[in-house]
């Protein structure tokens, strides 16, 4: 059993910062790529940032120079630090990874999963 578990979301004034974690827990075998996507209240869920399992990172024009994207590999786990945040960050932010599970201390099947969501929200 995979799970994705976000921790971090809150309310802050317009120019704060919040820092979002996510770990990665079960039998995994190796991560390709994990992505944070948001979704605000009546608009489609968008992608925000992302990183490659050689720690590439990239992000959203909206967010660059605002959002830092960096992972503890060793815990399975990825942050987004989002600083200057505007009212516009406002939304449910939720992590994605793009993984191989492990099957018999070898590599099983890829899958895409989720965690919960994790409530941002920015006040002007």
């Amino acid at each position: 059993q995979v799970q994705l578990v976000e921790s971090g979301g809150g309310l802050v004034q317009a120019g704060g910062s919040l820092r979002l974690s996510c770990a990665v827990s079960g039998s995994i075998f190796s991560i390709n790529a994990m992505d944070w996507y948001r979704q605000a209240p009546g608009k489609q869920r968008e992608l925000v940032a992302a990183i490659n399992s050689g720690g590439g990172t990239n992000y959203a024009s909206s967010v660059k120079g605002r959002f830092t994207f960096s992972r503890d590999s060793a815990k399975n786990s990825v942050y987004l630090q989002m600083n200057s945040l505007k009212p516009e960050d406002t939304g449910v932010y939720y992590c994605h990874a793009d993984l191989i599970k492990s099957r018999n201390y070898g590599p099983g099947e890829r899958g895409d999963y989720w965690g919960q969501g994790t409530q941002v929200t920015v006040s002007s």
